[in-house]
């Protein structure tokens, strides 16, 4: 049986012929999102940088991050053995005002039950001038774990984040609209196929993806996307 650390492994780096093939692309796309930010705010900072993973999962992305921070730590619900701070039932982060440089947030923020009180906690969280790194869904397919209750324009995202005391200072999209129509196409017909043939339709639907995201301006994606990664600064 896979591990929790083999798992987040699979995630940052998925194989066409793998168990994670029909998200072969997008996961290549965030992962190579993610390490653009973290080049451009983290590895050239002066400063020893305390993170948090905010709904840290299996903490996938933490061997592309930690490498650039003095410590990386989990916050989860207690049910997660790997986590290093908890959230309470209230959904406080067990964990003084003003204590981290850097909140990570991937793709956690369309399953929270209030997603204004989880930016209100990374903001309390984080110290003056501290980022809060995120990424969320534009279009997706409903995938509960356990809950799933978001989905996010452009601007309706950039507003949430600023109106909770944030300002934005790098926004991408990844994967355009085109592209995107492909992958729920893909996802359609997926889960009524049996597992031994969905590797096969990704093998023949993640190549047709790539090509139309190729195609389309980063501007148009930037506006309009499967997924948006945005870093803000606490105001």
């Amino acid at each position: 049986m896979m591990t929790e650390r083999e798992a987040g492994i699979e995630r940052l780096y998925p194989s066409l012929f793998g168990r994670m093939a029909a998200r072969y692309y997008y996961l290549r796309k965030l992962r190579a999102q993610i390490e653009e930010v973290v080049q451009l705010f983290l590895a050239k900072s002066p400063q020893k940088l305390t993170l948090a993973d905010y709904g840290c999962g299996n903490k996938p992305y933490e061997p592309i991050v930690a490498p650039f921070v003095a410590q990386y730590l989990g916050i989860d619900l207690e049910l997660n053995p790997i986590a290093d701070i908890h959230i309470a039932p209230t959904g406080a982060i067990q964990l003084d005002d003003e204590k981290l440089d850097v909140v990570l947030s991937t793709q956690v923020l369309e399953h929270v039950v209030d997603p204004k009180q989880y930016l209100q906690e990374a903001h309390r969280v984080l110290k003056n001038d501290g980022l809060l790194i995120l990424s969320t869904h534009g279009y997706w397919m409903f995938h509960p774990d356990p809950t799933d209750f978001w989905r996010w324009t452009s601007t309706g995202l950039r507003k949430i984040v600023e109106d909770e005391g944030f300002e934005v200072v790098y926004f991408k999209g990844i994967i355009g609209r085109a592209a995107m129509g492909l992958q729920l196409f893909q996802d359609g017909l997926l889960f009524k196929l049996p597992k031994f043939l969905r590797p096969l339709l990704a093998i023949i639907m993640q190549p047709q993806i790539i090509f139309f995201d190729k195609i389309t301006a980063q501007d148009t994606i930037d506006k309009d996307a499967c997924t948006y990664v945005l870093v803000a600064k606490k105001r």
